[in-house]
């Protein structure tokens, strides 16, 4: 899929380049790195590009689904001219079947900043998986590893119940937990379950005693910028229309080559990922390609839903103009003249 950029995405870029106030007084003795969060479908990356555009900024993909090698239309990655214009870290750095845990995103991103910094850039983190971001900025709990045996045991529970009963099982024992996490969200329940099982304390609990120590370590200042459309009917179309795009552009074929590897399974987080999910299980033949679509569509709005709850609540925020239309680049101008802000 080629990326077409608009006048509002480098006005958007702009708003991004002028986040330092020009009071260095007020400056963190940290260097910035500038965070750009949203649903998606909202423009993240066509944004992104612009900004790279001026020389000043690298990017460091924070998506879930990018890190799979082969996972290319269906999670949107950018295309081979994007990437020759705008190149990121953080994409193409696993097999769909290798895990990849939100301590290893941790650890590369840091990574990835410092090698950004060495370069005299600026780190441009963007993406939408927004346990990744809090991971980043918060740190993480020290918790027990994992237990295979015990993630059998839920796995099973699970095949057997279904998901909403082990959501229910960890509702009694870490209801705090249990609020943020999906039902459909089976990697994260199956893990905060697995703790309280292996430890006999809720997840919950390791957050609280230990959230913000390792956060210590960051080599930056985080500047949070969120893209927040103020038209929902219209991002919903977005999505709509974005996954017609990946069908035409190849997406079934895409997963039918993953499908015929036969080495990965529905259960790997790859394959869980959005829409690939939905092509794995029309290529099982669960359903016919109509019922496909139409799932494939409403798991993605509800991605952007649960993106834009976390968004919310998000501490320091900076919310820009996200209207996806080109008169974004109008209230980007009053904005940034609004604030009296320069260019770093």
């Amino acid at each position: 899929m080629q990326l077409r950029f608009g006048a509002g995405a480098l006005c958007l870029a702009l708003h991004l380049l002028l986040l330092i106030p020009v009071n260095t007084s007020a400056r963190s003795p940290l260097p910035p790195a500038i965070c750009l969060v949203g649903p998606t479908a909202c423009g993240k990356t066509r944004a992104a590009v612009e900004l790279v555009q001026s020389g000043l900024f690298e990017i460091i993909s924070v998506d879930s689904a990018l890190v799979y090698k082969g996972l290319n239309i269906g999670a949107g990655k950018p295309d081979a001219a994007t990437l020759a214009k705008a190149p990121h870290q953080l994409i193409d750095i696993r097999e769909p079947n290798q895990a990849y845990s939100v301590a290893d995103f941790r650890a590369d991103a840091i990574a990835a900043i410092r090698q950004v910094q060495a370069n005299g850039k600026t780190p441009l983190l963007v993406g939408g998986t927004m346990l990744y971001f809090k991971a980043l900025r918060d740190g993480l709990a020290s918790m027990p590893a994992a237990t295979p045996a015990v993630r059998k045991q839920i796995e099973d529970f699970a095949a057997l119940h279904g998901w909403s009963a082990v959501h229910a099982r960890l509702a009694q024992v870490d209801p705090r937990a249990a609020a943020r996490i999906h039902p459909n969200d089976p990697q994260r329940l199956q893990r905060a379950l697995e703790v309280y099982e292996v430890s006999g304390r809720p997840l919950t609990e390791f957050h609280v005693a230990q959230a913000g120590q390792q956060a210590q370590d960051l080599p930056c200042e985080l500047h949070f910028i969120g893209m927040v459309p103020s038209d929902r009917a219209a991002l919903h179309q977005i999505i709509a229309e974005r996954f017609y795009a990946m069908l035409v552009d190849g997406l079934v074929e895409e997963v039918q080559g993953l499908y015929a590897r036969g080495d990965l399974t529905p259960e790997l987080p790859a394959i869980r990922s959005v829409g690939y999910r939905q092509v794995w299980e029309y290529l099982a033949g669960a359903y016919d390609e109509a019922l496909m679509i139409d799932k494939a569509i409403a798991a993605t709005r509800q991605l952007a839903k649960r993106q834009l709850t976390w968004l919310r609540s998000w501490p320091a925020l900076q919310q820009a103009p996200c209207s996806l239309t080109p008169n974004d680049v109008n209230f980007v101008k009053n904005h940034l003249k609004n604030l009296g802000i320069a260019a770093i």
